[in-house]
């Protein structure tokens, strides 16, 4: 049985494919669109799915938020990854309840948030960032979703060293993840997973030949992703006219036993 909606909660507002509001249920509240006003208070006491009709009598749809409707709502400093990009790395780096996961470049929190949301409720989120405004940011947004108790953010570089020990994953989204093998593989498991992220392939190039080199780890794959949504109508199915197409590369590799 669903949930009725409370006063204080988020609920998404879909008016279409395209167009969806994240608002806070607060009585007395209105919220104004381009298809007019609803009043906040029809949706308190209701369950998901209902039809709320605006001023201008369009219909909006409420539903309990996703993670990524919160995300997507996120302040964000910086450029965030997409789902694209944060599904191959849960399902490649076999992320789940009990993982402990390091993060370097935290940034606004977004694959943060779903790094916590897959470990809870025994695993540990330890993120790093070099940014004092990234890290209070990340832990404004992982507030308001609820999972900054899974999460241990940390002022600090990851180019010279980590403080945590028996790693399962190490993901690293930073400028020049090669300056960051040896802190990792001290950090990592044995068999732990080591994922980097790359907006270019000069770094996955630079990082690949100094994995070689330090022969401390075995690539098992570099990939990038795309996403094509697609209009859907008799006689006229066909793709969208925008994608997400390139936003980085991943690699993936895994930790071998060396003595240092």
């Amino acid at each position: 049985m669903s949930e009725l909606f409370c006063e204080g909660e988020y609920a998404l507002l879909l008016l279409d494919r395209r167009r969806r509001y994240l608002v806070k249920l607060e009585k007395g509240k209105r919220f104004h669109t381009h298809r007019g006003f609803l009043d906040l208070d029809q949706i308190i006491g209701r369950p998901e799915g209902v039809a709320i009709e605006s001023s201008m009598g369009v219909d909006f749809y409420v539903f309990k938020p996703s993670l990524w409707d919160y995300v997507e709502s996120y302040e964000r400093p910086t450029q965030i990854l997409y789902p694209k990009d944060i599904g191959f790395i849960l399902v490649y780096a076999d992320i789940g309840p009990g993982c402990r996961v390091l993060e370097a470049g935290v940034g606004s929190g977004a694959l943060t948030s779903f790094l916590a949301y897959h470990i809870r409720p025994t695993g540990r989120v330890y993120g790093y960032d070099v940014n004092p405004r990234f890290i209070e940011v990340a832990r404004r947004n992982l507030e308001r979703t609820g999972l900054l108790g899974y999460v241990e953010l940390k002022l600090g570089d990851v180019y010279k060293g980590v403080d945590e020990r028996d790693i399962d994953v190490a993901i690293l989204d930073v400028p020049s993840p090669w300056l960051a093998i040896d802190p990792v593989y001290r950090s990592l498991k044995p068999g732990g997973f080591f994922v980097s992220f790359s907006p270019t392939i000069d770094q996955v190039e630079k990082l690949v030949e100094s994995i070689e080199a330090h022969r401390g780890f075995i690539v098992l794959n570099v990939l990038e992703s795309f996403t094509r949504s697609y209009k859907v109508r008799r006689g006229e199915t066909r793709p969208e006219t925008t994608m997400i197409a390139h936003t980085g590369y991943l690699l993936f590799a895994r930790k071998l036993s060396l003595q240092f």
